[in-house]
């Protein structure tokens, strides 16, 4: 899990200056109404949706953008497009795989822009389970880390049903298996922990341990794939140790 954690603490960090502000709640939108228009735009009877809300409360975002998003998933208000789902395999460089989930109303963009983003990042894009079999769907509950004892965390997570407990220094991990994230989010909330958001995550069951230089191009890629508006997740199989992390988070 260590690669999925350091990338986690690095996108993290970058959240915090959110220089992408706009991006970042465009990318919340598509989730509130894909979630809205799936399971209804009640969040009590839908927690798909409720996450979904919640993760764009903690951005900060404005009431009135979640009603609305809401309202245009649900079929309550004009002007909500209709996303499709699609995931994208590739490698960075130094055999670093990458799972690129997009949700867009255009195929053929989302398509051509993720090959050429790859393509200049001297990537490429990978058959469809060649990078895959290398990863598995779990539960990722987050929790920030300031006031809250690990043991005790650890605790409630475990009675509750979580896999593990991650230690990223500003913030906690409760991994969960995909079917537990929402009995487990929704355990810890009634045990009174505060999380940051619960999404499902593809974890790496192995990593590729990178030295400074690579590790830049592959953040670079990453970087510039985040950047695209029909990109939603990226997930890829990339370590490196605490010396080479502290010089890139330097940058």
């Amino acid at each position: 899990m260590s690669g999925h954690s350091k990338w986690a603490t690095t996108k993290h960090k970058k959240a915090a200056i959110d220089a992408k502000r706009g991006k970042l709640f465009a990318k919340l939108i598509k989730n509130i109404e894909i979630a809205a228009r799936q399971g209804g735009g009640d969040p009590d009877g839908n927690p798909a949706l409720f996450d979904a809300i919640y993760k764009a409360k903690k951005a900060s975002m404005p009431a009135d953008n979640i009603k609305r998003a809401v309202k245009r998933g649900s079929g309550e208000e004009e002007g909500g497009a209709n996303y499709e789902d699609i995931v994208y395999e590739g490698y960075a460089p130094a055999g670093v795989g990458l799972i690129i989930e997009c949700l867009t109303d255009n195929r053929n963009r989302a398509a051509a822009e993720v090959r050429s983003t790859l393509t200049k990042g001297n990537g490429s894009l990978a058959t469809t389970g060649s990078v895959s079999f290398n990863f598995e769907r779990k539960g990722d509950i987050e929790v920030a880390s300031e006031g809250v004892d690990y043991d005790d965390l650890f605790e409630k997570a475990a009675e509750a049903g979580a896999e593990d407990v991650v230690d990223n220094g500003e913030f906690y991990s409760v991994i969960t298996g995909p079917s537990d994230l929402i009995d487990v989010r929704k355990a810890l909330q009634d045990s009174g922990v505060d999380y940051e958001s619960a999404d499902l995550v593809m974890m790496p069951k192995t990593e590729v341990e990178l030295s400074l230089e690579d590790a830049q191009k592959v953040s670079r890629l990453i970087d510039n794939l985040d950047d695209l508006d029909d990109v939603q997740n990226i997930y890829s199989n990339w370590t490196a140790s605490d010396e080479v992390m502290a010089q890139l988070d330097a940058e």
